[in-house]
């Protein structure tokens, strides 16, 4: 069985993760923010809490020191605050704040996190790492019209796909895949989204689990790839 740790955990979609890791027999370690809602969690899944705020490098730091070994890493914690109350901010609303505060939490706290843990994952046998992005963040997809209309978010997501294909590059050893979720309903979203957080999380539930055999570098949604 592996050691997982989920980032942004106490709730949505990583909650949910937690808990089906821990029935398939992993050992999770359940990162959240805020500890008292990180704790709750993590005695509802039987994970083991690990305080983590990935925007910070002294948390990040902080919880790399206390996981003892890790064999799955799932960057799961995001935000959109382009979907607010009233919609979507658009184009022509969109500013560099706002990119800004995107970009912190669902880029540069990604990648502060893999810094941070990559010393752990090359001393597993069969590492894994699953970064949840989004279909907004296909480009592909985005030409051919998605309907929305925000600009932070999918951009974020994007470069997140950049980030994972890089990364699997420079560390073939490593099964290194994002993956789309589909428009689940939580927070992040105001809970608008069309499934529940059971089926959102089947993907990044199956991708947790590949072996050292398993596709790298990839971009998969429950169905299978999905062009970048």
């Amino acid at each position: 069985m592996a050691s997982v740790l989920i980032t942004g955990a106490n709730k949505g979609l990583g909650l949910e993760t937690a808990r089906r890791l821990v029935l398939a027999g992993h050992t999770v370690y359940l990162g959240s923010r805020d500890v008292a809602r990180g704790e709750e969690a993590a005695a509802a899944t039987g994970a083991q809490f690990v305080q983590l705020d990935v925007t910070s490098d002294e948390s990040v730091e902080a919880a790399a020191a206390a996981v003892p070994s890790l064999d799955v890493l799932i960057n799961n914690a995001g935000i959109a605050p382009e979907w607010t109350p009233s919609g979507v901010v658009g184009a022509d609303a969109v500013t560099a704040d706002l990119m800004r505060e995107t970009f912190e939490v669902n880029l540069f706290g990604m990648v502060r996190v893999l810094h941070a843990f990559l010393p752990l994952l090359e001393r597993s046998e069969a590492p894994v790492v699953v970064n949840v992005s989004s279909r907004l963040a296909s480009l592909a997809t985005a030409a051919a019209g998605t309907g929305y209309p925000g600009v932070a978010y999918p951009v974020s997501k994007a470069a997140v796909n950049m980030v994972t294909v890089q990364y699997a590059k420079a560390y073939p050893k490593m099964r290194i895949n994002a993956v789309e979720p589909g428009f689940t309903a939580t927070d992040l979203n105001a809970g608008s989204g069309r499934q529940t957080v059971e089926q959102g999380a089947e993907i990044i539930v199956r991708m947790a689990q590949i072996g050292p055999d398993g596709p790298t570098g990839g971009y998969f949604d429950a169905q299978g790839p999905l062009p970048w």
